[in-house]
């Protein structure tokens, strides 16, 4: 059982292994195993008197000595034995692992590493002490499963450490750990997991680690794209555009632009999309992609865009992007939403030209059957975007909510409030002009 360090030890051993640690390399060279034994008694001896710093001198030479002679099963049964020894003190355990860690690299036996990685996750398991090394060596082993193909158990092991809680380790370390769970998550296709572990980075963390930064908001689009939402990937990305390194690159950070106009095409008209779009149109480097910086102003302009004519224009530039790239499911889908999205558009500026309009004119001008304009106004009318009320058996479709009685008398008492004070503004400056005609005269 391992305790805590005592404030003084019995004896001091230093002086000791001064004189017999030499004598035990030069032994090792003929007989390692009795350099072991020697080594193990001196343990022994330096842990009874609770020398902290001689033991984790014996620890280091031990580990040294069996994987210089690759002996690693040796080194696997000693390293399970040392640990649970009676009185072996905390540091002495967690010098010894670290030394173990720090030659998990020299096994070429990839099995044999495996077994070692799962002694040393044994030992270190529900010892808070412990708990870097176990998250590290925990990696390791992940990775060596990814490599072998076994996505499941890679992803299983290290989700299951709450490294968020581990007060010990490095905000960067801890970073990058919880966004290697969240990478692998998205590899399995778990992205409501995914999403939920990429809860636990604070962003304001992100700032003082750009290319952690960058990752996390790489991650997060590839969440939101799985679940249709556009208008986060658009922020995602505006985001991204504003890292330091990514506004060095031009390349970069044009590519980014390119994929935050595509998106906001793609996103439901609401507050949010009215700002972010107004946004991209006055951004100083939009000019830079024409093409783009068109297809803003199609959207922002309050005109209506024949579907067709926009296909003829853009679609062979749109297609060779991966956005929408029709050899792709996600790439059909956003070209449907497009299309969705250009109807939307239609529809809000019908509604504000038009207070009253019949069916017949609205599927002219929209393009679509009857049925197709019905859905798509009773979809707008349920997100709130527009308000609309369609007269099935009229076919006239109205823009304008009805006022009531008391409404309708409300806004005329309002209205005539407005003109007499209008008047009586008038009237002060007729007067003012006349005063200043008769001091003239």
């Amino acid at each position: 059982m391992s305790r805590d360090t005592l404030s003084k030890a019995a004896k001091d051993f230093t002086a000791t292994l001064d004189e017999q640690l030499p004598q035990i390399n030069a032994l090792a060279e003929q007989d390692y195993k009795g350099a072991l034994d020697k080594l193990l008694l001196l343990e022994k001896q330096t842990r009874q008197a609770s020398d902290l710093a001689s033991s984790n001198r014996i620890m280091i030479s031990l580990v040294d000595l069996l994987t210089k002679h690759n002996d690693w099963k040796m080194l696997n049964e000693q390293f399970s034995l040392l640990s649970k020894k009676h009185g072996q003190l905390k540091q002495s355990v967690t010098t010894l692992i670290q030394q173990v860690i720090g030659h998990l690299d020299e096994i070429t036996d990839i099995d044999l590493k495996i077994k070692s990685i799962e002694n040393l996750r044994t030992t270190t398991e529900n010892k808070i002490y412990v708990e870097i090394e176990r998250a590290r060596v925990t990696k390791i082993l992940s990775d060596i499963l990814l490599s072998r193909g076994d996505l499941d158990k890679a992803t299983e092991i290290l989700c299951e450490l709450q490294v968020e809680t581990y007060g010990s380790m490095e905000l960067q370390e801890k970073i990058e750990f919880i966004l290697n769970q969240v990478e692998l998550c998205n590899k399995k296709g778990d992205y409501q997991f995914a999403k939920i572990l990429s809860r636990k980075v604070l962003v304001k963390s992100l700032e003082k680690f750009p290319e952690l930064k960058l990752k996390f908001y790489q991650l997060k689009i590839a969440i939101a794209n799985d679940e249709n939402d556009y208008i986060s990937i658009v922020r995602y990305y505006l985001s991204i555009y504003e890292i330091p390194f990514i506004q060095e690159n031009r390349q970069e950070y044009l590519s980014t632009l390119t994929n935050a106009v595509y998106f906001i095409m793609l996103s439901k008209y609401s507050n949010l999309q009215s700002d972010l779009i107004s946004k991209i149109a006055v951004d100083k480097n939009l000019p830079k992609i024409p093409t783009q910086q068109q297809l803003i102003k199609t959207f922002t302009t309050q005109e209506l865009i024949s579907w067709e004519s926009f296909q003829q224009a853009y679609a062979t530039i749109l297609f060779q992007h991966e956005v929408f790239d029709q050899s792709t499911t996600k790439g059909k889908q956003h070209l449907e939403d497009l299309k969705s999205r250009v109807i939307e558009h239609n529809l809000r500026v019908i509604s504000t030209y038009y207070s009253c309009i019949t069916l017949k004119r609205l599927q002219e001008l929209l393009q679509l059957t009857q049925s197709q304009v019905e859905h798509n106004i009773t979809t707008l009318v349920n997100d709130g975007t527009i308000y609309a009320k369609v007269n099935r058996p009229s076919k006239v479709v109205d823009f304008v909510e009805r006022k009531t009685e008391n409404e309708l008398l409300n806004t005329w008492s309002s209205n005539v409030d407005e003109l007499l004070e209008h008047i009586e503004t008038i009237e002060h400056l007729v007067n003012k002009e006349e005063m200043m005609k008769s001091l003239t005269a």
